[in-house]
């Protein structure tokens, strides 16, 4: 009874929040008996807008206590400190959350409840000003630096303007959190708490089997009201092929090759590894859960028809393993070969930035004619028409071509990791000329941070064809697939 009477605290209080009223908001949050980690974030985020820093620094500690490993917690304190003008303690702060983010661009915490992206640059950006008001403009500079080898998007180039000023020893200014954007409570957990009547007949709206007559409850299952159905049939039968499991913790992905799943998912493992993690499917997605983090769920029609939903334990997750190189299992679908993925270790990984991010695996030193022909393959252009970079400027030395001596490229991976730019000659100013539009025709959301949410009457930008079924695209800044069933292309004398 305490954990409803919180989720519904917590729930009517981030509501208070958004109809802008940030008093009774916080009145609420404070009335809450044992806040979690998140909770204690959106009270110091409140507090950090009323300028009430001493609080704001108390409740990121409550925050951080909880939840060590909350990069985005140390990023505010690292702010509040830097408010409060105790630059040391905070340039320690942005150094925490930079650890904590282990060498990733950034993390999204949508997965969490929390529509933000915190940004590896943006925090070496505040690490930079931090050097910079305690005297030590070398060390800024070179954090800026590094903050280029991360930049992710153009809107980033403030990290630019940031250096320029560095060489001019002025001061500039850092880069906040919106205050106002907090976790939210699961929006499943928060409807679990309506009263339901549970005598009537269940109706499947939209089912992962097909021709599913399960009239029943089944928890934290993404259905469509309004909006046609995926086609999934296909996948479930590639699906059939691996072990059923039971998904018993909330896993949250901190990889991009990692899948979200919540308790009560069934997914389907394709192949588990020696370090404890398990490649598998769900909802047509493919990534990596930690295998203890499931149990293997028997499918025959005896149990489906008698056994029932499992009860899920409500046990302290275990601990997440360790992610080691040629031990975790290797997803092949994307058109490299087993052979090459049960090789990892001696493989080089390569980063592309496209329109869209995505990775290859060439072996350490291969030529240019290798590596041009795995990205095109990717990307199903013809060579030709591609350019690679070593950096976003594809000009002059920074071209990479037949004639480049692929030693000095190399050079650049020292932990065979790489990133490079691709370019097409279709494209022009960044924008590809027969670039395609859609028009959502329904509202589509889905619970899995790899997926793109839209409402009805958005606009999308087509980046590419997973499938048959499925599309990748852009919205509203963000990227992701989504049914192609629920989207209309737009006439070119339209657009």
């Amino acid at each position: 009874m305490a954990e409803e009477y919180t989720l519904r605290q917590w729930d009517e209080a981030v509501t208070c929040v958004d109809r802008q009223d940030l008093l009774e908001a916080l009145r609420i949050f404070l009335s809450i008996q044992e806040p979690n980690s998140k909770i204690y974030f959106d009270i110091g985020c409140l507090h950090l807008l009323n300028q009430d820093l001493e609080a704001a620094e108390k409740a990121f500690d409550c925050s951080i206590r909880k939840d060590e490993h909350l990069a985005v917690a140390f990023f505010q304190r690292g702010i509040t400190f830097y408010k409060k003008k105790r630059y040391e303690e905070s340039l320690g702060d942005f150094q925490h959350a930079l650890k904590a983010l282990r060498g990733n661009q950034l993390i999204d915490y949508k997965a969490l409840g929390l529509r933000y992206k915190l940004y590896a640059c943006e925090v070496l950006h505040n690490m930079a000003l931090a050097e910079a008001q305690l005297g030590n403009w070398e060390k800024a500079q070179e954090n800026l630096v590094k903050a280029l080898n991360y930049k992710t998007e153009v809107k980033l180039s403030v990290i630019d303007r940031a250096l320029q000023s560095t060489l001019k020893q002025k001061l500039f200014k850092p880069v906040e959190f919106p205050s106002k954007v907090l976790f939210k409570p699961n929006k499943h957990y928060v409807a679990e708490l309506e009263k339901k009547d549970y005598l009537g007949k269940a109706k499947v709206v939209a089912s992962v089997v097909p021709q599913d007559d399960f009239s029943g409850f089944a928890p934290l299952q993404p259905q469509v009201e309004d909006g046609p159905t995926c086609q999934k049939e296909p996948e479930v039968l590639r699906a059939l092929e691996g072990e059923p499991h039971t998904v018993l913790f909330e896993f949250v992905p901190e990889t991009s090759d990692e899948l979200a799943v919540v308790p009560g998912n069934v997914v389907f493992v394709l192949h588990k590894g020696a370090d404890n993690w398990a490649s598998v499917i769900f909802n047509e997605r493919r990534g990596l859960v930690p295998y203890n983090y499931l149990e293997r769920l028997e499918m025959s029609l005896a149990s489906k028809q008698n056994e029932g939903i499992p009860t899920l334990p409500s046990r302290v997750p275990p601990t997440r393993p360790e992610r080691k190189q040629g031990l975790t299992p290797i997803d092949c679908s994307n058109g490299d070969t087993c052979q090459d993925a049960q090789h990892t270790d001696n493989s080089c990984i390569v980063k592309v930035r496209f329109k869209f991010n995505f990775a290859v695996s060439v072996p350490p030193g291969s030529p240019y004619a290798i590596l041009l022909e795995k990205i095109s393959k990717k990307l199903n252009v013809s060579s030709r028409a591609i350019t690679l970079s070593i950096t976003s400027q594809a000009n002059g030395q920074n071209v990479i071509s037949a004639n480049t001596e692929m030693e000095s490229v190399w050079s650049h991976a020292p932990d065979r990791r790489i990133t490079l730019w691709c370019n097409t000659k279709e494209q022009t100013s960044g924008k590809p000329q027969n670039e395609i539009h859609l028009m959502a025709l329904h509202t589509y959301e889905s619970p899995n941070p790899e997926d793109l949410n839209f409402h009805k009457g958005d606009t999308i930008t087509l980046l590419s064809r997973v499938n048959q079924d499925w599309l990748e695209g852009q919205c509203n800044g963000n990227t992701g697939i989504f049914p192609a069933s629920f989207v209309q292309e737009i006439p070119v004398n339209e657009q």
